[in-house]
């Protein structure tokens, strides 16, 4: 059995764009309909040329252990075997909020 920690591929939609982080830790959390993520990990970049989104995401991720995302933001959760970049892209057509919300404000 290996001693190092699970790596996960997190994407989910924040504010109409689709992000995509790499973590140690997922849990369902302790407030109900959140999933909560944490350990992030980082490209460590070798090169000149850098990813914006990433390093916005970085910058936005810097002093935070971890974070709750509500479920229905949740668009997969995938662990893999190898890190990639961490970025924030448009959300295309495709991609549909689901569920809606369950409680509504009335008029």
């Amino acid at each position: 059995m290996s001693s190092k920690k699970p790596l996960f591929r997190v994407q989910f939609i924040s504010n109409g764009d689709r992000y995509e982080l790499y973590v140690r830790e997922v849990s369902q959390g302790s407030m109900f309909g959140f999933v909560e993520i944490g350990d992030f990990v980082w490209d460590t970049h070798t090169s000149l040329v850098l990813d914006p989104s990433h390093e916005k995401l970085k910058s936005e991720f810097a002093d935070v252990t971890h974070t709750y995302i509500p479920m229905h933001s949740v668009l997969r959760i995938d662990e893999v075997k190898k890190q990639g970049s961490a970025k924030i892209s448009e959300l295309s057509d495709k991609v549909a909020a689901f569920p809606s919300p369950i409680y509504t404000p009335k008029n």
